[in-house]
């Protein structure tokens, strides 16, 4: 995995989006079109704001996002279609497809159906994606689900993963949050060629650290990432200090 460590939010926000821009536009110049995962949450902020901006033939690119409450509709302030409508999918004004996930669907079996026979058909070039105080990766608590080859999956959301959203101002209390939600597989996650994690912020310190240069375990899922050649971490020096190479 290629760990680097940026000055500041916005720096490694414009790095990240640089990197998948690139690659994005060498997917085209291969095969005439990209598809790729785009994440949400408050450590994209940055990336987004940049990745909007670059040259990149949008009308080319299909895009697919992580995860989404069930039951939220896109009018919720949390609702993570609403927010990539907000700061991509409007902004860049032209894609060729953005897959929704619909977690308020009346019948989420038929949703489920739906999207994995949609993200079956494509090859993801590019995943952009973070790493959450638990170290999910996308919803994928602990105990992740390393094993499901069914591309999105309905999870229980944990304690802390409730807490993480709780705490940053997405819902007026904790009892709000949701219980579940849709979330893409693991294993779905780590088909895609290359994977870019954009992860600031001291409170990521932790699951960072769990993620790098602990085992490679469900109690820890970002730490899966391990066994992906393509993966780029960026980060800032606080969601860095606890690695051993950053004291080093």
């Amino acid at each position: 995995m290629k760990t680097t460590v940026h000055p500041d939010k916005r720096s490694l926000g414009r790095a990240a989006a640089r990197e998948g821009a690139a690659l994005i536009r060498a997917a085209i110049a291969e095969r005439g079109r990209a598809a790729i995962i785009v994440a949400t949450g408050a450590s994209q902020f940055e990336m987004l704001e940049h990745l909007v901006t670059e040259d990149v033939d949008w009308s080319r690119v299909t895009a697919f996002h992580l995860d989404e409450y069930v039951g939220l509709g896109t009018d919720h302030p949390a609702s993570f279609r609403g927010y990539l409508q907000a700061r991509f999918v409007a902004p860049v004004g032209a894609l060729a497809d953005f897959v929704a996930v619909n977690g308020d669907a009346a019948d989420l079996s038929a949703e489920l159906a739906r999207l994995n026979a949609r993200i079956s058909a494509e090859t993801i070039d590019v995943c952009f994606a973070g790493i959450g105080e638990n170290c999910h990766l996308a919803f994928n608590d602990p105990p992740a689900d390393f094993e499901t080859e069914d591309p999105f999956i309905i999870v229980t959301l944990d304690a802390a993963c409730r807490q993480q959203q709780y705490g940053e101002g997405w819902f007026p209390t904790l009892d709000d949050v949701p219980q579940q939600a849709i979330s893409m597989s693991v294993r779905q996650i780590l088909k895609s060629r290359r994977i870019i994690l954009a992860v600031p912020d001291a409170r990521k310190a932790p699951a960072v650290k769990a993620a790098l240069e602990g085992p490679v375990t469900p109690l820890a899922p970002a730490s899966v990432l391990q066994r992906h050649k393509g993966v780029t971490l960026h980060l800032d020096p606080a969601s860095a200090s606890l690695l051993v190479s950053a004291q080093g």
